[in-house]
C-alpha cells in the first residue's frame, strides 16, 4: 500500500526548528484556509475590498452622525410646547396665551379622511414601511442629480417627525442621514398611530398654526371635525409650502395641489370617484384673517393673569416646563364676563363724557411711512375693541380729504367733515383743525359711517381703573385698567400709584372708633392748625373748596359730608402713628405719621382700596385680591396655589343627606368686626343723604365713599352692596394735571360706578349688609346722636331718628324725647349758615363724654 499524494492528505508536516526533533501539523481546512488558497483569484479580492470599506463606511457614519443623535426614545414622554388656557369663573375656556397655534389632539380625534388626505399627500406607504421609503429615495437621488438644482425630497411621514422634533430645518444631505438613522430608531420605539398623532399635531401649516386642529382654526375658523372633505384635502397640501400655498394670493397654485390630493385620495381607495369631483368643485373658502379659537375678552385682566404665571412659572419653554407659553396650564380665575363688561362699558363711557367736547387729542401713534406701511402697522400691533372703532393709518392727504389704510390692506376716506374738529394740542389762537395735524404715518381711531367712509373719533387723554371684587372671598370678577388695553398695556387698576383722597377717611375713623369714640362722637368742625416743625412752620387745613366749618357735628355727619378737618382733628386726638398702623394693617400702603396723609395724601392703588374696602364688609378679616383660583398642568395637577385643597363633595351629582360643604374663613382679623361695621352702616349714609347719594335710585342697601384730590388731579368711589365692591378712580397719567375745577369725585366717579352696578346687581336679590356679632343698634337723633325714645327710623334717607351701631356699653347716655326732634328740627340753622370761629386757640377740646373708655355709657 502506497501513501496518498502531498496535495490530497489534508495534514502536511511542518519543517521542524533546527535541533528539534518534534513536527508540526498545519489543518489545510474552513473559511480562512479557502481564503488563503483563493485569495490570488482578483474578484475575491475586490469583493472583500468592498466589504472592509461598508464597515468602515458604518463605523463613520457611526462616528460622525449617528453617535451623537438625540435618542428617539425621548418622543414615549414628549409634551408638545402647548399654550396655556384661560377658564372663567364658570369653568369656560375664554382666553389663551399662545405665541404660536396649538392644541394637542388624540389619534381617534382626528377624522379618518383627514388622516387619508395628509398619507396621500405626504406618505401613501406609510403603514406598510419601517420608517424609509428607499423607492422614493433611489427616485429622489436620480432626480436631484439630473435636475436644475431644485432639490426634491423623498422623506416619509417618520422622518418629517424626526426632522421637526429632534433635528434642525437645515437642508443638507447630512441631516438626510441624521434623519434616516432616528426614523429607523422611532420606528421601533413608537406605533403607528402614535407616530402620525405626532405628525399632525406638530407639522407647522403656516398662519402660526402647528398641527392640523390649530390650522382649521387658522384657515376656516372651524374644528377639523367640523371640516368638510375639500377642506382636509387644502390643509394637507400645507406641509410642502406653509406660507406661499396658505396665502389667497396663491389661490390657483393652492387649488391645482389640492385637487391632486384629493385624486390621490381616491387613487387611494379614502373616496369615491364622485367624492373626488364634488370635492374639486368647491373653492378653497379659505378666510382673510386667521381665525381664533378665542376671542379678545378682558384685556386688562387677562394681562394681568399673565403677569402673575409669568412670574411664577417663567414665560417660555427656556424657563421651565410649566411656563406660561409652553406648558399647557389650565388656569381657573375668577373672571365674569358679565362684569367685565360692565366695567369696561362704564369706565370707558364715563372716560368718554369727560372727554366729549375737548377736540381731537393727536395720533394713537406714528411709523414710518412707505411702500411697506401694511406689515409695519400690522406689527405695531395696535388695535382697539370699542362697539365698531377701528384702528387706521393716514396714508395721504389731499384737499379736504384723507386716504386713509388698515392692516387688511384695504383703504378708505376720511370724511371732510372732520376739517372743523379741533387740534387741543394746537397753539392758543392757531385754530389748527384735527385735519390739518395729522400726517401720513399717523395712526388713528376712526368710525364706520358708509361705504369706505369714516369719520376721526377721539382716545380720551383722561384715563382711570376699575376693579370689581367679592368682599367675602377676595375673589375680582372685573378689572378694567384704561381705555383699551391694546393702545396702553399700562394696568391703571394695579400698577398706577395714586392719592386715594377721601376714600381713605373710614379708615382714620375705624382707629378713632377703636379708640374710644363712637359714630355718635362729637368733633368740632371747624379751623385746625398744627406747629410742624420750626423749618415747615404752621400748617392749617381747610375742607374740601375752601368751605368754612359748620360747629360740633357728629362723626357720621362729618364722613358723610366728607369733612376735611373733622378728619384731621379725629386723627390728630387718636394719634396718627395709630392711623398708619391701621392703613398698614388693611394693605392700604406704607406711610409716615402725617396729618396730611389721614386726607389721602399719601399713594395707593384701586386694587388695594377695593380690597381695604371688601375687608371692611368682611367684618375685618384679610382678604387677599384673587384672579386666579387655581392653576393646573397639562395632566391636570394642581400647583398653585401651593396649599390649594379640593372641596370634597362639592360636585357630588345627588343630594347624599349630609351637610353641604362650606368654606370657612381662614383670614386673619386685622379689624375689630363691630369696627368694621359700624364704619359699613356710616358709610350707607354717605349713598342715603351724603356724597354719593346718585347711588340710592338703585333701590338696594349700598356703602362707598367719594375721594376728590387737589387739584382736582384724581376722582374716586369706591364701594358697593353686600356682596360685590368696585372701586374706580379717573385721572390723567401725568399726576400734576388738573382735571378742571368743576370736576368731584360724586359726579364723575360715581356716574361710572352707578352704570356699572345697573349691569351686575340687575338680578341680585336685595340683602341688607350683616351686622357684628355684638352690636347694639340703637335709635338716635341724626344730628346730635343721642338716644331717642319714642320715635322709630322711617325708609326717608334724610329722617331725623336712624338706627346707629354701637359697641357694648358705648351708647349716649343722655336722651331725647320724639316731640323735642321737631322742635330741634326747627330751631337748627343750615350747616353753611353757623358762625365759623377763626381763632384756633378759642376751639374746646372733645367732651370726655364721646369716649367710651372713659366709663360713659
Amino acid at each position: 500500500m502506497t501513501d496518498a499524494p502531498d496535495s490530497l492528505n489534508p495534514v502536511s508536516p511542518e519543517p521542524a526548528p533546527a535541533g528539534s526533533g518534534h513536527l508540526r501539523l498545519r489543518r489545510e481546512t474552513g473559511p480562512l484556509a479557502w481564503l488563503r488558497n483563493n485569495w490570488h483569484k482578483r474578484w475575491l479580492r475586490w469583493s472583500a475590498y468592498l466589504v472592509g470599506l461598508g464597515l468602515i463606511g458604518i463605523a463613520v457614519i457611526w462616528l460622525v452622525f449617528a453617535r451623537n443623535l438625540p435618542d428617539a426614545k425621548m418622543l414615549l414622554n414628549y409634551e408638545s410646547p402647548l399654550p396655556t388656557i384661560v377658564r372663567d369663573v364658570n369653568g369656560d375656556p375664554i382666553h389663551s396665551y399662545a405665541r404660536e397655534r396649538r392644541v394637542q389632539l388624540d389619534y381617534n380625534e382626528f377624522p379618518e379622511l383627514l388622516k387619508g388626505a395628509f398619507l396621500s399627500a405626504e406618505d401613501k406607504g406609510f403603514f406598510s414601511h419601517g420608517g424609509l421609503d428607499y423607492t422614493g429615495i433611489v427616485g429622489a437621488v436620480i432626480s436631484n442629480l439630473t435636475s436644475d438644482g431644485r432639490s426634491r425630497g423623498a422623506s416619509t411621514i417618520t422622518q418629517q417627525v424626526a426632522k421637526n422634533l429632534l433635528l434642525t430645518n437645515e437642508r443638507s444631505y447630512t441631516r438626510k442621514i441624521k434623519e434616516a438613522i432616528l426614523a429607523y430608531r422611532i420606528e421601533s420605539y413608537l406605533t403607528k398611530p402614535e407616530i402620525l398623532s405626532l405628525y399632525l399635531n406638530e407639522i407647522a401649516l403656516g398662519r402660526r398654526s402647528f398641527g392640523v386642529q390649530a390650522a382649521a382654526r387658522a384657515y376656516f375658523d372651524k374644528d377639523v371635525g367640523d371640516l368638510e372633505l375639500h377642506e382636509m384635502a387644502f390643509l394637507a397640501i400645507l406641509p410642502k409650502a406653509p406660507e406661499s400655498l396658505g396665502n389667497p394670493k396663491n389661490a390657483d397654485r393652492a387649488m391645482e395641489r389640492r385637487n391632486w390630493v384629493l385624486s390621490q385620495m381616491q387613487a387611494n381607495g379614502y373616496i369615491n370617484d364622485g367624492q373626488m369631483r364634488a370635492a374639486q368643485s368647491m373653492p378653497l373658502g379659505i378666510i382673510d384673517t386667521p381665525g381664533e379659537q378665542f376671542k379678545a375678552v378682558g384685556g386688562y385682566y387677562m394681562e394681568e393673569v399673565r403677569r402673575i404665571l409669568k412670574d411664577r412659572f417663567g414665560e417660555t419653554a427656556e424657563d421651565g416646563p410649566l411656563s406660561v407659553y409652553a406648558g399647557g396650564l389650565w388656569v381657573r380665575t375668577s373672571y365674569d364676563d358679565v362684569m367685565q363688561r360692565a366695567a369696561e362699558k362704564a369706565l370707558r363711557n364715563g372716560l368718554l363724557r369727560y372727554d366729549a367736547g375737548h377736540g381731537w387729542s393727536g395720533p394713537v401713534k406714528h411709523i414710518e411711512m412707505d411702500d411697506k406701511w401694511q406689515s409695519r402697522f400690522a406689527s405695531s400691533y395696535t388695535g382697539i375693541d370699542y362697539e365698531d372703532w377701528r384702528t387706521a393709518m393716514v396714508l395721504s392727504k389731499s384737499g379736504g380729504s384723507a386716504k386713509i389704510g388698515f392692516v387688511s390692506g384695504k383703504t378708505g376716506t376720511l370724511a371732510s367733515g372732520n376739517a372743523s374738529i379741533p387740534y387741543r394740542k394746537a397753539g392758543k389762537g392757531t385754530g389748527q383743525s384735527a385735519f390739518q395735524a395729522m400726517k401720513p404715518g399717523d395712526i388713528i381711531v376712526v368710525k364706520p359711517i358708509g361705504k369706505d367712509q369714516f369719520v376721526l373719533r377721539n382716545i380720551p387723554d383722561v384715563s382711570g381703573g376699575m376693579v370689581v371684587q367679592n368682599p367675602y372671598s377676595g375673589r375680582i370678577y372685573a378689572m378694567q385698567g384704561g381705555f383699551d388695553s391694546r393702545l396702553s398695556s399700562f394696568n391703571r387698576a394695579t400698577q398706577a400709584m395714586r392719592q386715594p383722597g377721601s376714600t381713605i377717611k373710614p379708615f382714620v375713623y375705624s382707629t378713632a372708633l377703636d379708640n374710644g369714640m363712637t359714630p355718635a362722637s362729637i368733633i368740632v368742625d371747624g379751623p385746625f392748625c398744627v406747629w410742624q416743625s420750626a423749618a415747615l412752620g404752621q400748617k392749617c387745613f381747610r375742607n374740601f373748596g375752601g368751605a368754612g366749618g359748620a360747629g360740633p357735628r357728629t362723626m357720621r355727619w362729618g364722613l358723610e359730608q366728607s369733612r376735611n378737618l373733622m378728619t384731621v382733628r379725629t386723627a390728630n386726638q387718636v394719634g396718627m402713628p395709630k392711623v398708619v398702623k391701621t392703613f398698614e394693617r388693611m394693605k392700604i400702603g406704607s406711610y409716615d405719621p402725617y396729618l396730611s396723609f389721614a386726607l389721602g395724601a399719601g399713594e395707593t392703588t384701586v386694587e388695594k382700596m377695593t380690597n381695604a374696602y371688601s375687608m371692611m364688609v368682611n367684618h375685618g378679616k384679610e382678604l387677599n385680591p384673587r384672579l386666579i383660583d387655581y392653576a393646573q398642568d397639562r395632566n391636570g395637577k394642581v400647583i398653585y396655589p401651593a396649599k390649594w385643597r379640593a372641596c370634597e363633595g362639592c360636585n357630588a351629582p345627588d343630594w347624599d343627606g349630609k351637610p353641604m360643604p362650606r368654606f370657612l374663613p381662614n383670614g386673619k382679623q386685622l379689624m375689630d368686626p363691630i369696627t368694621a361695621y359700624q364704619v359699613v352702616h356710616m358709610l350707607e349714609g354717605v349713598v342715603q343723604r351724603g356724597t354719593a347719594t346718585r347711588l340710592n335710585t338703585l333701590g338696594r342697601p349700598m356703602m362707598g365713599k367719594t375721594g376728590t384730590t387737589n387739584g382736582p388731579t384724581n376722582v374716586w368711589f369706591v364701594g358697593g352692596s353686600r356682596d360685590l365692591i368696585a372701586g374706580v378712580y379717573m385721572g390723567f397719567d401725568q399726576q400734576q394735571r388738573s382735571m378742571g375745577g368743576y370736576v368731584q369725585g360724586g359726579s364723575v366717579a360715581v356716574p361710572i360706578a352707578k352704570e356699572f352696578f345697573q349691569v351686575a346687581l340687575k338680578d341680585a336679590p336685595v340683602v341688607p349688609f350683616t351686622a357684628a356679632g355684638g352690636v347694639r343698634m340703637v335709635r338716635v337723633e341724626r344730628n346730635s346722636g343721642k338716644i331717642v325714645y319714642g320715635a322709630w327710623p322711617g325708609t326717608d334717607p334724610k329722617a331725623s331718628v336712624i338706627w346707629e351701631a354701637f359697641k357694648p356699653a358705648t351708647e349716649p347716655k343722655r336722651s331725647i324725647r320724639s316731640d323735642e326732634i321737631v322742635e330741634r328740627k326747627a330751631a337748627v340753622r343750615p350747616a353753611t349758615k353757623r358762625p365759623t370761629t377763626t381763632n384756633p386757640k378759642s376751639q374746646t377740646a372733645t367732651p370726655k363724654s364721646n369716649f367710651a373708655d372713659e366709663g360713659i355709657y
